[in-house]
């Protein structure tokens, strides 16, 4: 009996020991067989790989040749606009031209001093001559007469610039502009109106004989001082005074 089960005990040790062997064998065949899965999806990837790096040069190529024509029809694109807006600019430019004719010129300011007027040569003073002699006083009255000749004109150019240029414009500022502008210039044709008034007595006083004396104190005003002021009537120290006097009261 006792030799029975011991043969008992060592048949099921051997079946054991086979199943385990045979789990074991089967672990073995199983993590073989994954890791040749696992290498052949390796060399599938890296095959993959190849085929995409070897197929990417042709893509890059043939999108730069897109990119290029693209850039080429921009640029085409472009030239046409630039040439479709160059007359445009040019048209604006011929129609904004115009404005510059209708601008007023800025008026002169009045004109006192007879060089302001013309170059007339001074008088020669002759040792021991008579003070305003007949050459002294046609001397003077050119002068007179040229100078008040020179400031009709000017009234009369004046008169005939304003009713030529006297338009109505249709902006409040190119019209603002045109009635100020014309204004400064009648202020200053008004001024040289009473210069000619006082041309006129200057004249007169030619006539009489009166001319080229000092109204307050009666002595003469001198050549030179006339040359510079034709229609002066006060001599120099007189004239001083007013100023002086003019000064106080202002």
């Amino acid at each position: 009996m006792a030799v029975k089960k011991k043969t008992a005990k060592k048949a099921t040790s051997k079946k054991k020991v086979a199943k385990k062997k045979a789990v074991a064998k089967k672990k073995t065949a199983a993590k073989k067989a994954a890791s040749k899965k696992k290498v052949a999806k390796k060399k599938a990837a890296t095959k993959k790989k190849v085929v995409a790096r070897k197929t990417t040069p042709k893509k890059t190529a043939s999108g730069k040749k897109a990119a290029k024509k693209a850039a080429t029809k921009k640029a085409a694109t472009k030239k046409k606009v630039v040439a479709k807006k160059a007359p445009a600019r040019k048209k604006v430019v011929a129609k904004a031209a115009p404005r510059k004719k209708s601008a007023i010129p800025k008026p002169r300011p009045p004109r006192t001093s007879v060089d302001e007027v013309h170059n007339f040569t001074p008088y020669k003073m002759v040792k021991g001559e008579e003070y305003m002699n007949e050459a002294q006083v046609m001397h003077f009255q050119d002068i007179l007469n040229e100078w008040k000749r020179d400031l009709m004109q000017e009234v009369d150019r004046t008169v005939h610039h304003m009713q030529d240029e006297a338009a109505n414009f249709p902006d409040p500022n190119d019209r603002a502009s045109q009635e100020s502008e014309f204004a400064m210039e009648l202020r200053t044709r008004d001024r040289e109106r009473k210069l000619i008034k006082k041309i006129d007595e200057s004249l007169a006083y030619l006539e009489t004989g009166d001319y080229g004396y000092c109204e307050d104190c009666g002595i003469e005003i001198g050549v030179r001082r006339l040359e510079a002021r034709p229609t002066a009537n006060l001599c120099i120290d007189c004239k001083s005074l007013e100023e002086i006097r003019e000064r106080q009261r202002g």
